[in-house]
């Protein structure tokens, strides 16, 4: 199944994002969690790629297995961080070769020291590239010779790349990677359909007409989103946050206040045209099983 053409289908697809385990024990409670998510009926999931490639293997034969022994469409991610072209065509060669449709294509950040507030600056290796569009036109030329025909995807960031001088900036390159070759789009998380409704508004005015697939990420603890939120440069709404202080060292209550928010974000966010929700999962699949459940019960 190519995402781009099953987001362009009016019922809504629901999808989760996950990270590699670092041990086979992981991995295989991984594959039981999806296994269980099977009743929920995704319409795909996504497994994230560490920086330099750390994951590499781990990720493509991840990926393949969700694919034949869970039975969900599952997409690959990809970044330049640590690569030369050489190196890149290696993995997409793997990934065709396990059978892999869907790739979501990123720059990626560069590994952070441990304690850093913030990712240092990213440099490409000699020989690698520098900006997403670049490696998606790279994935996009092979389809002349008939290399690799992936279904592509691509990031986009609702309040701007953190890294970017402005909102309009971040959406000039943006338009660049979707000419480049970019099929789809998923959001940066925010808490805020407002930012949401908007950034489609403004990629509309630059001739952006991907489906643009909003990221959401269910708070299940506030030191973490904290953390995300300014590693990321997303915003949290003064109320909400001032919510989560409240009970910050109440887990339970921060976890019914993450998902009613969420839910809530979600059923704004269809109702008013996007097409699915991709969950940010963070390898926990309860707040997210809830959320869609919730929904399904609502009849999306």
């Amino acid at each position: 199944m190519r995402i781009a053409q099953r987001l362009l289908q009016p019922k809504p697809c629901f999808s989760f994002e996950f990270f590699p385990p670092r041990t086979p024990t992981g991995v295989e409670n991984l594959m039981q969690t999806l296994r269980e998510l099977v009743e929920l009926q995704p319409g795909f999931v996504s497994v994230t790629y560490g920086a330099g490639g750390s994951t590499q293997t781990v990720t493509s034969e991840l990926v393949a297995r969700i694919r034949s022994e869970v039975g969900i469409e599952a997409m690959a991610h990809l970044t330049c961080v640590g690569h030369t072209h050489e190196d890149l065509q290696a993995v997409l060669n793997r990934l065709r070769d396990l059978g892999i449709e869907n790739i979501l294509l990123l720059r990626g950040d560069p590994p952070r020291p441990a304690g850093a507030i913030s990712a240092p600056i990213f440099e490409p290796v000699q020989g690698g590239f520098r900006y997403a569009s670049e490696l998606v036109q790279f994935v996009r030329a092979a389809r002349a010779d008939r290399r690799w025909d992936f279904c592509i995807g691509g990031a986009c960031y609702p309040e701007g790349h953190i890294e970017s001088p402005s909102r309009d900036d971040d959406l000039r390159h943006l338009a660049t990677k979707v000419e480049s070759g970019s099929e789809f789009l998923i959001t940066q998380l925010f808490f805020d359909n407002a930012f949401y409704f908007d950034f489609l508004q403004r990629a509309q005015s630059a001739r952006i007409r991907v489906p643009i697939v909003p990221g959401i990420m269910p708070i299940t603890s506030f030191e973490q989103v904290d953390r995300f939120t300014r590693l990321c440069g997303a915003t949290i709404p003064m109320r909400l946050r001032l919510q989560l202080e409240r009970y910050q060292h109440d887990a339970d209550a921060v976890l019914e206040l993450g998902v009613a928010h969420a839910t809530v974000q979600c059923i704004e966010l269809l109702q008013r045209g996007a097409p699915g929700i991709h969950f940010y999962t963070l390898n926990k699949s309860r707040a997210t099983r809830m959320i869609l459940s919730a929904l399904r019960a609502a009849g999306w």
